[in-house]
């Protein structure tokens, strides 16, 4: 996203976030958008977040990140997932981009993408990618039937942005830094 060689967008997110954002085309009219039906996904988060992690367990490759020692469900480890991503959701719908929350997308997709410790170990990015599906899906579908019509569009097409974004930032940590060109020999 930068013609500058030298850039790491993880040394400066909020750069790195304002660019994702030019790029995809979510500005002020679409972050209006977002607060405005921010209600409508705020009353569906124990849903959003429920159904998410049912999602997860219903599949071995996922569900292992949420099995405690017996292979059964850890239902204390769930609801603080569901806690966090919560979390998430609340202030994805006030489309905050601040230095604060860039910083704090940075550190969950970090560590998503170096936790070797714990169940289920590193959380491949393809699972991230899906998670972001989900959530794009799970908001269409509720714009779609709470909403009219042109309102369930715009919607949808400023939270995907959003979320893009997120994403974005949250791929972060499974990318190889881009290594500075070498000097040119002149």
């Amino acid at each position: 996203m930068s013609g500058d060689p030298g850039y790491l967008p993880g040394t400066d997110i909020p750069r790195f976030l304002r660019k994702q954002m030019e790029f995809v085309g979510l500005g002020e009219a679409e972050v209006a958008v977002i607060r405005r039906t921010a209600p409508v996904v705020l009353r569906h988060e124990a849903a959003i977040t429920a159904a998410l992690y049912e999602h997860f367990l219903r599949f071995p490759d996922t569900a292992r990140f949420f099995l405690g020692e017996d292979g059964a469900p850890d239902l204390e480890r769930l609801e603080r997932r569901k806690h966090s991503l919560g979390r998430w959701l609340r202030e994805s719908a006030e489309a905050i981009t601040t230095q604060e929350f860039a910083y704090y997308l940075l550190a969950v997709g970090l560590s998503h993408s170096h936790r070797e410790h714990g169940p289920g170990g590193r959380v491949p990015p393809h699972f991230m990618v899906g998670a972001i599906s989900l959530t794009q899906t799970a908001l269409a579908r509720i714009f779609h039937a709470e909403l009219d019509p042109e309102t369930a569009g715009a919607a949808t097409h400023a939270w995907n942005k959003l979320l893009l974004v997120h994403l974005s930032v949250l791929l972060l940590g499974y990318l190889p830094s881009p290594r500075p060109a070498p000097p040119s020999a002149s």
